[in-house]
């Protein structure tokens, strides 16, 4: 059995909320998974190492459902809210409690203040660890929530278990800027839609040449969540200027903190070798290129990218590197099927 927890919480004045999904095996579900490693010292209250029948001779007890490895924060791109993993808590629910968020400029929470967010979104995770009472976390930043996730595991390390960051966007170019700037003058002239579409093409890959799992599908998907998000968010707007105009330092590297970087093969906003490049800043990190998907590679290997994050938040073992010359690509996932066969 699961339970859903909503707590709200604000920084600055700005109300904002997180939904922690506590962990439970429940019957019929995954049995706990033993963690060896970085994440299971003996500082780590949320670790119960509980007894297995298959792990320990004599024992008839079933194992007590509960989290096996430290709580893991979810935090997501622009726009994205704390309704919007269900994959997560699928993948991550039976070994983990699951954390996600509206944080200020996002889904529920109140808009963001004037000037640069990054402190105050800084604040705002650690008063959602703060409240969790965690003495350390897992850390999960996807596209603009890499840039948050990767400065708070910065100023906060000996709180960070392991951090994991997909679709880093460590690089934006004039052209994509110039590209977003269009998106921008559509909402001004009062055009939701080719916001929403200039939006949803400037993050996935339109190439045709390229093949992409569910590809259209997520397209579409895309588009119709920032159109959603825009009609019904009176700053919706606003936060997704401020996240596209915003430039993250992923500079300065991370030390002392287990990391894995991942990317869709097809990531059109910071290419795989761009993100390659900034996993090499940090200590002893993993990076892993996902088949068949671009930047919203959470979106079109959704169970794929959950896996890996439940792997790689309880010390199992992560793909071994596979790159075959002359390519620079590591699959994770199978790829789909490819139209017409």
């Amino acid at each position: 059995m699961t339970e859903e927890i909503v707590r709200s919480l604000s920084v600055a004045g700005v109300p904002f909320a997180y939904r922690l999904l506590r962990s439970g095996s429940g019957a019929g579900g995954p049995a706990p998974l033993p963690v060896p490693g970085p994440g299971a010292g003996p500082d780590a209250a949320w670790v119960p190492q509980v007894p297995h029948p298959e792990r320990t001779p004599g024992a008839g007890a079933l194992p007590r459902p509960g989290p096996v490895t430290e709580p893991v924060v979810v935090l997501g791109g622009a726009l994205q809210g704390m309704y919007g993993w269900p994959q997560m808590d699928d993948h991550l629910g039976p070994v983990a409690d699951v954390v996600t968020a509206d944080l200020p400029g996002m889904g529920s929470a109140g808009a963001l203040p004037p000037g640069p967010s990054a402190a105050l979104l800084r604040e705002a995770v650690t008063r959602i660890v703060d409240d969790l009472g965690a003495p350390r976390i897992n850390l999960f930043g996807f596209s603009y929530g890499t840039a948050i996730a990767f400065d708070w595991a910065r100023h906060h390390p000996g709180r960070v278990a392991r951090i994991a960051l997909g679709g880093v966007p460590t690089h934006v170019s004039p052209a994509q800027r110039e590209h977003w700037q269009r998106a921008v003058e559509r909402m001004t002239a009062g055009d939701p839609e080719g916001l929403a579409t200039l939006a949803a093409e400037a993050l996935m890959c339109m190439d045709p040449e390229r093949y992409v799992h569910r590809g259209a599908l997520a397209q579409r998907y895309v588009r119709r969540s920032f159109l959603h998000a825009l009609r019904t968010s009176p700053h919706a707007a606003d936060s997704l200027v401020r996240a596209l105009g915003d430039r993250p330092d992923f500079s300065g590297g991370l030390t002392g903190v287990p990391a894995l970087v991942f990317a869709g093969e097809h990531d059109t906003v910071t290419s795989p070798e761009r993100q390659r490049e900034f996993a090499a800043t940090v200590e002893g990190s993993r990076f892993l290129t996902l088949a068949d998907a671009d930047h919203w590679v959470v979106l079109e290997r959704a169970d794929d990218v959950a896996q890996l994050a439940a792997h790689f938040f309880t010390d199992r073992p992560l793909p071994e590197d596979r790159r075959p010359c002359p390519a620079t690509r590591q699959a994770y996932a199978a790829p789909g099927p490819r139209p017409g066969v």
